[in-house]
Order: C-alpha cells, then structure tokens, then sequence
C-alpha cells in the first residue's frame, strides 16, 4: 500500500521506496562532482524546518568577491509522513516555511532554479559528500505539566539520532557544526563521543571536527537579516575545529558588520544562548505581578512604561502581553536546568529564577480568560456559550508564527469554560495548534492534554474578513499588536459586532480616548496592566448621570 506525505495545501507525494535510494544518491553524486570542478564547496544541512531550510539557502546563496557561488548545498529532510513534502516543494523553488519576509521565497527559488546551488533530499547517504554537515534538528524540552517546568525533561532522541547517523556517514574532515539551540554539555558531552565512537568503528583516528554556533532568527520582515546580518557566537571542540567553523561563518555572514564571537569551548556558546533568552524571558516574567498590581490599584502599566523607558539604562523594559512564544524564550531556560542535573550530574538545586519566570510566562494567559469573564458578567452575560473573537493568533506582532503563541491558551481556557472561539490574523491561514492538535507539535505534546473540552477546536475558524469575523460577537480581545488592529475605529468595531460588546486589551493595544469611546457605546473594558479604564468608566458613567 503507497503511503504518502500531505503538503499543508493537500498535496500528496508517496513516500520514497527501498529502489529509489540507490538512484537519489547517483543524483546528488552526480551533482556535486560537478560543484565540486568548479570549486565550491559541499555543505549538508540537516533538517528543512523554521531554521534549517532558510539558513540552507543563505549558504547556497554565498558568493565570493566577483559574485560567483561558493557553495553548493543539500538539504536534508528524513522522508516522514509529516515532511516529506518539504523536500518536493523545496526542489521546486518554493519555500517550505512560510515567512512575511519576501527575501525568503526570492533566494529559495533563485538558489534553487538560477543558481542551482541548493537541492533538497531524504537520503543519509548525501551526508558522505559533505564537507561541512549544518545539524538544524530540534532539541526540545516537553513540559508535563502547565506552569511547573521542573517537571519537564530535554527531548534529545531525535538530535542524538542525527549525529550517530551522520557520525556514519561523513568523512573524517568534514566539519560538523551544530546550530540548533541545546542543553549546555551537549556538543562535548554527547555529540562528541557519539562520533567519536562511531570513527572508532570505521577504524578512523582522527578526532571529530564538530563545533557548536547558535542561530538568533527573528521571525518577521527581516527574516533573512537575522541570519545573515547579524551577531554569532561559535567555538569548537578542537583548535582545527574553531578554524573551520570561523572560516565557513566568516565565508557565509557578514562578520565585517557584525563581527564573531569566539569562545574557547562549545559550552560556552551554547550557555550563551540560553542565559541570553533566559534574561530575555525574566525580565517579561518581572512584569507579571507588576501587571496584576497595576490593574487592583488603578494604574495603567503602559504609561509608567513608557516613564521609566525615558531612562536609556531601562529602555529595554517590556511589556508581556499575554503570554511569551515563539519557539525560545518559553524552553531554552529549562534546557539549562535539566542539562545542570542530567549532563553535568550535579543532585542540588542551584535554579530559582530562571524556571519560576518560565511557569509564569506559560500560565499568564490564563488571566485573560478572567477578565473576559469578568468583562462580560459587568454586562449581564455568562462566559458560557458566548461568541468570543480572539483578535491575533501568532505569538508577537506581525509574524504568523504560532508556536507557543499566549493566544492559544487564551482559547484553550475560555473553551474550557463553555465559550465560542473564532479568531481573526492577518498572517495566520492554518492554526496548526488546534488543526493537527492530535500530532501538532507531536503526539504527546499538545496543550489539550491540559484542558477539557477541546475537540471542537480542531474546526476553530480563522477569518480573513475581519467584518465578518465581528458579526454577532459578544466580546473581542485584542491579543496581539498587529498593525491591523491598532487604528481600529471603536464605532465601527462595535457597529460590525451588532450590539455593545466586552473589549479586552492584552496589549496596550487601545489608548485612553478608545477606551473611553467604548464604555460610552455601553461596551465594558477590561485589559492586562490597565487598572485606570475603571476610573475612565467611572468618568463616562458619571458624565451619563448628569
């Protein structure tokens, strides 16, 4: 029976078979000896996903001084009902990953069908023609319970998996750098002897050549920049190791404009990936009780902000929305406190700050439901069986990126307490997290498993039509900044609604005139850190009484 890959648009490719192997490598053999006289180097990366299949353009794309390619790369994808697909699009010229950066699409298919300096595959064996093998395999950490990451662990199987085989595969001086964000100790304490174990077997002395740089993508218009323009920090396991490593970094980024950091062993790079999206995540977790004190005690969180920025020594400070995602910040500090224990072997307990602010920023949606119940009960209506329009499903302003979005549990909670969800996002076509939740992220990995009642939102809607998605709604929360919401006219909002509704404000999405133009339509208002909108409700309430 042929089994078959679906693409997210229902296209069906069959899966490879044991005859197709054989000729997929005298393909990609073919190709790169072919490469390879005109003197261009042969770089593997391993795995097509958010990071890997962007980043393998960027190096297909790498030209010297007069403009010619100097690398011809293969990206590697295992052939899997989930993305296979991937690897068909790809040889296509079509971005697998979508991106509001249009550079993404453009390089893909101008590497793919101009240049012909990238190819995709499925095949192992394209690892034996490598000289530099870029390892983008995901190093997760599953999380068994909401709000205690302590409990959680470092899904490592399936980038352990990665190096033994390419450990297999590849060539005693190729260079293996690992990009993927991962547990500190894991370059030198798990990579390295699994290669080098592996040479041991294929009677091969020479120690590995592996290193270890972190990739900063930023989802968003300057995809593309946020691999090419920008900082990063490598070291490698050995002297010739950090040479290689700086000298492709060096050949494939603009290190004159943003120069590389070298650090002396592995561990360092990768430590310094996780403090830094730690810091990141602390300071937004900082701002959770802040939030709440503000809206007990009348105080709009967004101006005294907006105050203490004035400062430049704290014109970083942040405002936490309803929950902090993307792919990062709500993990990487649990990398550190599992790899401390289960790497590194030690038995006490050193950590304190760095998980409490990751439980935090993973329950802080969770108050939103609150106050749209709250909102709604001020206007007499239950929060069960109320139409409820989540406005903003991506995890930070312009970006369709869903990935451990404080949007989704904003849905999952209120569902839970009897609501109707529909959601509008400009940049969002398929909600994966509600979609696919059966086997999105994985099987045993979805936020349903947290809360009751979520069958129904496998069919969750996702409008494009905003006008329609406010017909007959009995509140609206905005969740996320996108720039389509934030000139919304709240007469024409509550107009399209049909009636008074409960507006909700994750974001400091609406200023002061808005909010009061609201409770002055007879709509309540309620919003994250926005305790003074019942000083503003008081004033529209009194000014009615006159």
């Amino acid at each position: 029976m042929m089994e078959y890959s679906v693409s997210p648009d229902g296209e069906r490719f069959p899966l490879p078979g044991p005859e197709d192997y054989l000729k997929e490598f005298e393909r990609l053999r073919g190709l790169t000896e072919r490469q390879r006289a005109m003197g261009r180097e042969i770089v593997v990366v391993m795995g097509l996903g958010f990071v890997g299949a962007v980043m393998a353009a960027v190096v297909a794309d790498t030209t010297d001084a007069n403009g010619n390619p100097t690398k011809f790369v293969i990206g590697m994808q295992r052939p899997s009902h989930r993305s296979f697909w991937k690897i068909h699009l790809l040889n296509r010229g079509i971005s697998p990953v979508s991106s509001e950066d249009p550079e993404v699409a453009l390089m893909i298919e101008r590497c793919i069908n101009e240049k012909k300096t990238l190819v995709a595959t499925y095949t192992y064996d394209a690892l034996k023609l490598a000289d530099v093998v870029v390892v983008d395999i995901q190093c997760d950490y599953l999380k068994e319970s909401l709000g205690e990451v302590r409990t959680g662990r470092a899904d490592m199987e399936a980038l352990e998996e990665s190096i033994e085989i390419l450990a297999e595969h590849i060539s005693p001086n190729t260079l293996v750098l690992i990009e993927t964000t991962v547990a500190p100790g894991t370059t030198e304490q798990i990579a390295y002897p699994i290669i080098k174990k592996a040479f041991h077997r294929r009677g091969i002395k020479d120690d590995p050549l592996l290193a270890h740089s972190f990739e900063r993508v930023m989802p968003g218009k300057d995809y593309v920049a946020s691999i090419r323009e920008f900082w990063r920090v490598c070291s490698g396991v050995n002297g010739e190791a950090t040479r290689r490593v700086v000298q492709f970094l060096n050949e494939i980024i603009n290190t004159e404009q943003y120069p590389l950091t070298v650090l002396d062993k592995p561990i360092e790079s990768e430590t310094a990936k996780i403090v830094e999206n730690s810091f990141r995540a602390t300071i937004l977790a900082f701002l959770d009780e802040w939030s709440l004190f503000a809206e007990r005690n009348g105080v709009d969180l967004m101006k005294v902000i907006q105050a203490i920025k004035v400062r430049p020594t704290h014109s970083n400070i942040i405002f936490p929305g309803p929950g902090i995602g993307g792919y990062c910040l709500p993990k990487d500090g649990g990398l550190g406190v599992w790899a401390y224990r289960h790497i590194h072997g030690w038995e006490d307990d050193i950590f304190k700050i760095t998980p409490l602010a990751i439980d935090i920023n993973d329950t802080r949606g969770l108050h939103v439901a609150q106050l749209t119940r709250d909102a709604l009960r001020n206007m007499g209506r239950p929060i069960a069986a109320a139409e409820i329009l989540l406005l903003g499903a991506s995890y930070r302003e312009d970006v369709g990126d869903t990935r451990y979005s404080g949007s989704e549990l904003i849905v999952r909670r209120l569902t839970e307490m009897g609501a109707e969800l529909r959601v509008h996002d400009p940049y969002v076509l398929h909600w994966w997290e509600f979609e696919k939740q059966d086997e999105y992220p994985a099987s045993s990995q979805s936020l349903k498993r947290f809360f009751r009642g979520q069958e129904r939102l496998k069919r969750l809607p996702i409008e494009q039509d905003l006008k329609k998605a406010l017909s007959g709604t009995d509140a609206v929360i905005f969740a996320v900044r996108h720039k389509h919401y934030l000139n919304l006219d709240p007469d024409e909002l509550v107009r399209d609604a049909g009636n008074p509704i409960a507006v909700i404000d994750c974001f400091g999405v609406l200023d002061d005139a808005k909010i009061r133009r609201y409770f002055e339509l007879g709509c309540e208002v309620k919003g994250l850190g926005r305790g003074h909108v019942k000083r503003i409700k008081d004033q529209v309430r009194g000014k009615k009484l006159e």
